[in-house]
């Protein structure tokens, strides 16, 4: 690690950039804002005045500042794409909030802008950095649990249907979806990088009575997996009020229950074994922000550290194409009422 604080421009100010800002504050031995830039000039005022940051009067400020190392993109997935031309092309690296974008095409295509012009594409992708998943991504890649047999992703959470008032959220337009590629993406790329990528699915995703909204807000489905274990896969956001996500992988030696920041493990040989602690919050229920900084910031750390170090980050964006394509495959699988083989290819 420098001692070099690293420069960053912030893009967006909307409820998701909270842990941002917070994590940002803890790292300020570490990392400089250079300035943040919200398109409602009010609103970014607040936010600066809010948190000690200094202002950026346009996108162009931020991109032709030479301080500025990395620009940490927190917009909704509809204003990605002409935000990261301009950033890659100026040779700044980054660091952008899920999902990539709104569809696999458009993310495809956000992240072969950034491999051509040689910046770094992180995303965030935060559950990852739990203590717990880190333990629990050891034991499987070390073989201690040995092979995963059956993997189950479980998202009970609570949207309020006044979380959906917001225009555009819920919608094709300017999310992508609903549950899955908004709430869900979460669980579901943390199971990947863990159990490894799934070939077939077969679902079913609808709305349920308690919401109004455009797109999906409840899926179920069954998976198989590449390495030849089954899977199963629930979500929504109308189960009031809302419990902690969780993935359980059962295997030859044991099986472990990653419920949000907490691991259990069941050993065959009859011990048990517990990791991590209960993260206070997950973002489940009707605060979508209850959750800690921390998995921010070592996020933003990481990310930071690889740009230096000349490094991929820990989680880059050719990684999360593999969630956009299990949750393409999801969606089209209840539309068209058949099972779907998912290409994992790049």
């Amino acid at each position: 690690m420098t001692s070099t604080r690293f420069g960053v421009g912030v893009i967006g100010t909307g409820m998701a950039a909270k842990p941002h800002a917070l994590a940002l504050k803890s790292l300020e031995d570490r990392v400089t804002v250079r300035g943040v830039y919200s398109r409602t000039e009010e609103k970014r005022a607040a936010f600066c005045a809010e948190y000690g940051f200094a202002e950026a009067e346009s996108i162009d400020a931020l991109a032709d500042d030479p301080e500025v190392k990395a620009v940490i993109v927190i917009t909704p997935p509809n204003q990605r794409t002409e935000l990261v031309e301009r950033f890659a092309t100026a040779g700044k690296h980054i660091l952008m909030e899920k999902p990539v974008e709104r569809t696999s095409e458009a993310a495809r295509a956000i992240v072969q802008t950034c491999e051509t012009a040689g910046v770094e594409l992180g995303i965030v992708f935060q559950h990852r950095f739990r203590q717990a998943s880190q333990v629990l991504a050891k034991l499987v890649a070390s073989g201690d649990l040995g092979a995963i047999g059956l993997a189950r992703a479980n998202v009970p959470w609570w949207r309020d249907q006044s979380y959906y008032d917001e225009p555009g959220r819920g919608t094709y337009a300017r999310d992508g979806g609903g549950v899955l590629i908004s709430q869900a993406i979460h669980t579901l790329d943390l199971m990947l990088s863990i159990a490894g990528p799934v070939s077939d699915v077969q679902a079913v995703a609808g709305t349920t009575p308690f919401h109004r909204m455009e797109a999906e807000d409840f899926v179920a489905g069954g998976m198989r997996f590449e390495s030849g274990a089954m899977g199963s896969v629930m979500a929504t956001v109308a189960a009031f009020p809302g419990e902690a996500e969780s993935i359980t992988l059962d295997c030859e030696k044991g099986s472990a229950h990653l419920r949000s920041g907490t691991l259990t493990v069941q050993w065959r040989d009859g011990r048990a074994e517990t990791f991590g602690e209960s993260a206070g919050g997950t973002g489940g229920g009707a605060d979508p922000m209850a959750f800690p900084f921390d998995w921010h910031r070592d996020l933003i750390l990481d990310f930071a550290d690889a740009v230096e170090a000349g490094r991929a980050p820990s989680v880059t964006g050719r990684e999360a194409l593999k969630v956009h394509d299990l949750i393409d495959a999801l969606v089209t699988s209840s539309r068209e009422g058949r099972a779907i083989t998912i290409r994992n290819g790049d």
